[in-house]
């Protein structure tokens, strides 16, 4: 593979196909770091047949997002989610206009129709609270993941999908929500391209998940979103598309809702009960708010926030967005769609050749000591100046423009990135107004690397911790 003028230096790896695949999944964190030591921020790697140009200064990544016409996203996106969960690729001539109308309905996901949602979400988790901890007049001692996951998984389900009517319904949601992170484990490895055939039982797993979607099953749910219910009336145009292809498409949908937000809520939620401190000022903001509202805390009250009011807790924010920085590690990929000449700052030129994969990692930007202080330490006011939201941060002396990227960038941000940040901040205002909250044991949790580049890293350990009603 001879390199033309003008491209970036490449290492190849001695393996052929494989490249530097082994190394970089163990950790490719550390991997970018030492090649970024040893040959400067931008670099070509040979991972698994594919040719990734790593682009590692973040003043140049305005760079590669601005030019979306060169450097695609969706149609790798769309290849990649189409044989994940199951459903034909979006190909113009099969299915036109389908890519661009579904991205048309995320439109319900912002402005005045995300506040109706978020509504609905906040409801749903005061009931699902009330449901699992009325009873916890005395502590009671559960593990954190498993309560996050069970909680926002139902929480998210029921606002998106609508609730199940049976008698059980809690049960039949514990059920799908069984398969989901038995299907959700198997995930890196399919986007690994690795066969499904090859991971056990995923393939029946996913085939039981879709068929929970299937329109017979889907009309029984009540209350369902908007969102859902427009993707639902657009499926109903295209005659091409089967029904299990529909149903693969809500399931897809479900694991966008929820695949990254779960481990977000742990680590938010871990990372304040881990600090006194922290804890203690976001719970002293939330009961602010509620006094200043007239709002009672407790089980039994709804609790009603606007927008504006869930913006304004600085603290709450900020401590997110700190857990957000340090847990988030997704790899942001772009696609040459000719051969192109990219252009960055400081007259600086990449040579791409047609199918060369651009990406940006911006864990890299979050962990750097020159932007944050001490990288590793949680800092739950990191994100504070003089009591307002802190948005300048400077790396040699410049002002960045992008300094926290946990939702990815330009074309491939997320789409659900505001009703994400609503339904963990809702999580954690119900929690704190209405709990007293500790850990149970002392031990640490660390993240787990092997869903690194994909999004949220899940922790490598559950962790016990306690709740009782407040006083």
């Amino acid at each position: 593979f001879n390199r033309k003028t003008g491209e970036p230096p490449l290492i190849n790896g001695w393996i052929p196909y494989l490249g530097k695949a082994l190394i970089f999944r163990k950790d490719a964190f550390k991997f970018l770091l030492d090649q970024q030591k040893k040959l400067g921020d931008i670099f070509t790697v040979h991972i698994a047949g594919r040719y990734i140009t790593f682009i590692m200064d973040p003043f140049q990544y305005v760079y590669v997002i601005r030019n979306s016409k060169q450097l695609e996203f969706h149609e790798f996106a769309n290849k990649m989610a189409s044989k994940t969960f199951d459903y034909p690729a979006l190909s113009k001539g099969k299915f036109p206009d389908l890519k661009e109308n579904l991205h048309r309905i995320y439109q319900y996901l912002q402005g005045k129709p995300l506040d109706i949602i978020s509504d609905h979400m906040m409801k749903n988790l005061q009931d699902i609270f009330e449901w699992k901890c009325s009873q916890a007049t005395d502590w009671e001692t559960e593990k954190m993941y498993k309560f996050c996951c069970s909680v926002m998984f139902e929480a998210s389900f029921v606002t998106l999908y609508g609730r199940v009517p049976a008698a059980d319904g809690h049960k039949v949601i514990s059920e799908i929500r069984d398969k989901f992170i038995k299907f959700d484990a198997s995930f890196p490895y399919l986007a690994a391209n690795i066969p499904i055939e090859l991971l056990g039982a995923t393939k029946k797993v996913r085939k039981e998940l879709i068929h929970h979607f299937l329109l017979q099953n889907m009309t029984k749910w009540l209350g369902g979103s908007k969102v859902v219910q427009a993707r639902q009336d657009l499926f109903e145009k295209y005659e091409l598309l089967g029904d299990y292809d529909k149903a693969a498409h809500h399931f897809a949908f479900l694991w966008a809702s929820v695949g990254n937000t779960i481990p977000a809520t742990f680590w938010a939620m871990y990372y304040l009960l881990r600090h006194p401190e922290a804890l203690a000022a976001v719970r002293d903001e939330i009961d602010h708010l509620l006094q200043s509202t007239g709002q009672k805390r407790g089980p039994t009250y709804n609790i009603h926030l606007t927008r504006e009011q869930l913006d304004n807790l600085v603290y709450l924010e900020s401590a997110l967005n700190e857990s957000l920085r340090m847990c988030s590690s997704s790899m942001n990929i772009r696609i040459s769609q000719e051969d192109f000449v990219l252009k960055l700052e400081g007259n600086q030129e990449v040579v791409l050749r047609k199918g060369d994969w651009i990406a940006l990692y911006p864990q890299i930007l979050h962990m750097d000591p020159e932007v944050y202080e001490d990288p590793k330490e949680y800092k739950f006011d990191r994100y504070i100046e003089n009591g307002k939201k802190k948005t300048t941060f400077y790396k040699a002396g410049r002002k960045l423009k992008y300094f926290l990227m946990p939702f990815g960038s330009g074309i491939s941000m997320c789409p659900g990135r505001f009703l994400a940040m609503n339904e963990m901040k809702m999580f954690l205002f119900i929690l704190l107004s209405h709990f007293d909250v500790e850990l149970a044991e002392n031990k640490a949790v660390r993240l787990d690397n092997s869903r690194m580049g994909l999004g949220i890293l899940l922790p490598d350990v559950d962790i016990a911790f306690r709740y009782k009603s407040r006083s």
